[in-house]
């Protein structure tokens, strides 16, 4: 392929002057260079491809001219291609390019290259070419400073985040700066995680002072385009994502001691309870269990794994004596709105108020390892925050979007307790060994002790397989209670994680009408089949309210709000500085008092479309529901209606002004409806991928993430230096309080298996 080719088909600046190749020997020495690289990769170039225009979008004013012997190579004689290309790739994608180009405009320093093909041409992919050129063997290790680690040169250096907090939604831009620590170019690549709600919608590669601009394609076509560039030496960097919370970002050909950095930006929503907000950035991936016959696993390995997985996606983990030079910097810019009574933070911190209403939060210590999530909370004033609708029209379509939080009416905190029938679920897998079964055994105890006669309870416990306290739900009488307790007290960790036997045991037996079901799940969530989870729940769930009880510092938040929707409950989360039993009997005072049920909205004078959730779920004491949908017509006041303490209740809903900083909107609706196709998918299992055809689409016309989209940028204008680089994966450290021992299995374990 040529470096027009390449400069045709993707967002970059490549009619910048062409950098200087390095000299050969002139790269900084480092550490050895990774084991197993392979020569060079070979390559079955694509025919032709027929003509095409091409129209640059920059930033800045045009100072200077395309350069001439770029723009020959670029067009040719005779203005058509000059050698084979993967541009016309997508004939489609020229619009979603313009799109992009309108509905965000460029920053002076950057560039975006549009392509305009006369017609489709089909992808050719290179069947000879494999998907990584080499092996991530690292032998070379540093001494660490100030601790007995051994600390292990990996590329990603350093992640730098900026959060930028309105109200209940968050712009957050992520950077990540890889660099070569060898004496050889690499590529990196590096699986994270983002909050399973988050939108991303930008994605810009930094190369020394050029920034440039990464599109949006359909996946398969986003990774051809990344494999030519790898294969003939450009930098290029690849977002793909394999769950709503676990990406993977790869990056070319870095040079030796030369830095690339990775920015990403997403929008989210955060959640509230009892006049607090929770803004959450997660920063590792927990290691999965995949029970046998998985479709898409997320294998736990050692960080000396080489070899690539033959079935879904890997994750590579230090051990214990081992550390990476990797650490995090978090920024937010908090502005509430209203009063800010209180701010609390699972880390340390350092705070300035710069307002009643804002302040500036930064993490105290810029070395943090990255092993835990990072939970910022603030209370608003008053502790209550009223229900309001807020909306957003984008003219150029002539297509409304809201968004309405729903507060529970205050007068309802005193809503009768029913009688309960709790079914506790425990996770006594390997993972949860130690600290966090410890902790949800605490949870457990307490809610035992909450239990009133007119209650019944049920306790079961799962690994490899389930297995429970008695045949069916017992009363809660003092010795039942007593022997239950003794029951959860000698639970231990280890084994695989079958949650799916937990659900059917906790979801088979027959329901008590005279009392609400509420299912407990206390895990970690460290499953790689949750498809499977949720369409097993959304079969059996009956009239039970499924509470699923995140146990951990990093748990997998996209499984367990999943089960909460699904399930028409709520997620809360056990920290392991927490106390389980303090957590829990807040959690289960809130719970135990649905204060408005059968819930329905009257929109008056609004025609409303595609909300979401779909079906309402029941409102608690001190949570708060958000439905997003998209209208026509006059905002008007639309009121809520529904059950409390066996009377019909209503109230009014007032709409905000400043509709025009509201533009978040759409991409947050977008999201919710491709996470709504993707439930969907886990149930009907999709035939004719009608579902899968709706994700991409409303992903390349919103211009986000998905599971069938991916983010690709590449620098064309000067190739590197050799004809192989090495893949070195990033690894990264168990989440705090996890064993790696119990989750991680070594080469020698995973040789004697097979």
């Amino acid at each position: 392929m040529t470096v027009a080719a390449l400069c045709m088909v993707l967002t970059m600046g490549a009619c910048a002057p062409e950098a200087p190749h390095s000299e050969p020997g002139s790269a900084p020495s480092g550490p050895a260079s990774p084991q197993g690289a392979t020569g060079q990769v070979a390559h079955v170039p694509t025919p032709p491809a027929a003509g095409a225009a091409l129209e640059r979008r920059t930033g800045a004013p045009e100072s200077s001219p395309m350069p001439r012997s770029f723009r020959r190579r670029a067009f040719g004689k005779r203005g058509g291609w000059s050698g084979p290309a993967l541009a016309p790739l997508m004939a489609q994608s020229a619009v979603a390019d313009l799109a992009i180009a309108a509905a965000r405009p460029l920053d002076p320093d950057e560039e975006l290259w549009i392509i305009v093909a006369r017609r489709p041409v089909e992808v050719e992919q290179s069947p000879t070419e494999p998907e990584h050129p080499g092996s991530g063997a690292l032998v070379a290790t540093r001494p660490s400073a100030g601790d007995d680690k051994q600390e292990i040169p990996l590329p990603l250096k350093h992640t730098e985040v900026h959060a930028a907090i309105t109200g209940y939604v968050g712009t957050v831009d992520v950077t990540q700066q890889f660099q070569n620590p060898f004496d050889e170019k690499i590529e990196a690549v590096y699986m994270f995680p983002l909050p399973e709600k988050a939108a991303v919608s930008e994605f810009v590669m930094t190369i020394g002072e050029r920034r440039i601009r990464g599109i949006l394609r359909e996946k398969e076509e986003a990774e051809a385009i990344y494999r030519e560039a790898r294969a003939q030496g450009y930098q290029a960097s690849l977002l793909t994502q394999h769950r709503p919370n676990i990406f993977e970002q790869k990056v070319a050909n870095i040079e030796p001691g030369k830095r690339i950095d990775v920015n990403i930006r997403y929008f989210h929503s955060l959640a509230y309870r009892d006049g607090w907000y929770t803004f959450v950035f997660p920063t590792v991936v927990g290691p999965r269990y995949n029970p046998p016959g998985s479709k898409d696993p997320v294998h736990p390995l050692p960080r000396a794994h080489v070899q690539p997985v033959s079935t879904g996606t890997g994750v590579r983990y230090l051990r214990p004596e081992e550390r990476s030079g990797h650490d995090i910097g978090i920024t937010v810019k908090l502005d509430a709105g209203v009063g800010i009574e209180a701010i609390e933070s699972s880390h340390r911190i350092d705070r300035t108020r710069t307002s009643p209403e804002a302040a500036t939060i930064r993490l105290a210590d810029q070395a943090t390892i990255p092993n835990r999530d990072f939970v910022l909370k603030f209370k608003v004033a008053g502790g209550r925050v009223k229900t309001n609708l807020l909306t957003y029209v984008d003219r150029k379509k002539g297509q409304g979007y809201f968004t309405m939080v729903l507060y529970p009416p205050e007068h309802l905190d005193a809503a009768p307790r029913h009688p309960m029938e709790m079914v506790f679920v425990l996770d006594c897998s390997g993972s949860m060994h130690g600290e966090p079964i410890a902790q949800a055994k605490a949870a457990i105890l307490a809610a035992l002790d909450m239990l009133k006669p007119g209650d019944t309870f049920q306790v079961i416990r799962f690994s490899n397989n389930a297995s429970q306290f008695g045949p069916e739900p017992v009363p809660a009488t003092p010795e039942n209670v007593a022997r239950a307790k003794r029951y959860v007290r000698q639970l231990k960790g280890s084994g695989g994680t079958e949650m799916i036997e937990g659900i059917r045991a906790a979801l088979s037996f027959p329901h008590d009408p005279r009392r609400l079901r509420f299912v407990t799940f206390l895990t970690d969530g460290y499953i790689g089949n949750e498809v499977e989870i949720l369409e097993a729940i959304h079969k059996s769930i009956g009239a039970s309210r499924i509470f699923s009880f995140g146990v951990g510092d990093s748990v997998n938040r996209y499984l367990l709000n999943r089960m909460a929707k699904v399930g028409r409950g709520a997620a809360a989360y056990l920290a392991l500085d927490d106390s389980g039993a303090e957590v829990m009997r807040y959690f289960f005072n809130r719970i135990s008092r649905p204060v408005l049920s059968d819930v329905e909205i009257d929109w008056g004078t609004m025609k409303v479309t595609d909300t979401y959730p779909k079906r309402l779920p029941d409102l608690f004491v001190g949570r708060a529901v958000v439905v997003t949908g998209k209208f026509t017509g006059e905002p008007g006041q639309p009121v809520v209606r529904g059950r409390a303490g066996g009377k019909r209740v209503e109230y009014a809903v007032p709409h905000s002004d400043g509709e025009d900083a509201h533009a978040f909107i759409p991409n947050i609706w977008a999201r919710l409806r491709i996470a709504d196709l993707a439930d969907r998918q886990a149930w009907i299992h999709d035939p004719h991928n009608e579902l899968a055809g709706a994700i991409k689409k409303t992903a390349l016309e919103y211009g986000l993430m998905s599971d069938y989209t991916a983010f690709v940028a590449v620098d064309a204008t000067r190739r590197t230096e050799g004809k192989h680089g090495t893949t070195v994966h990033q690894a990264v450290p168990v989440p705090r309080g996890v064993r790696y021992t119990t989750t991680v299995k070594e080469e020698r374990t995973m040789k004697e298996e097979r």
